[in-house]
């Protein structure tokens, strides 16, 4: 199994308010994704409870049957639709850590 891991930094611009409608819509449609690609075992987006001692806004924790269905979702155009519309243009920074389980 293949663990995959995103933590994102919303831009500073928006105001607290707006965060918030931000990271609703990327849990929404990210999580929709479950059963939309193959290969794609668990996912799930951690925006509630942030601790002040965190330096970013959002977690992406997703499980894969293989790093072939890692590269699959990365190219999948459902999930490019979701990353271009509700997550590439509301964040700043982004870091991964991939990983076999």
């Amino acid at each position: 199994m293949i663990k995959h891991i995103i933590l994102w930094t919303l831009k500073p611009e928006y105001t607290a308010e707006q965060k918030e409608e931000i990271k609703k819509n990327i849990q929404l449609h990210l999580e929709e994704l479950k059963d939309k690609i193959p290969g794609l075992l668990d996912i799930s987006i951690q925006t509630d409870n942030i601790l002040p001692s965190s330096n970013a806004d959002i977690m992406l924790d997703s499980s894969f049957e293989s790093e072939e269905a890692l590269k699959g979702y990365a190219v999948h155009p459902v999930h490019v639709a979701v990353a271009n519309t509700y997550v590439c243009p509301y964040t700043a920074i982004r870091s991964c850590l991939d990983f076999e389980k």
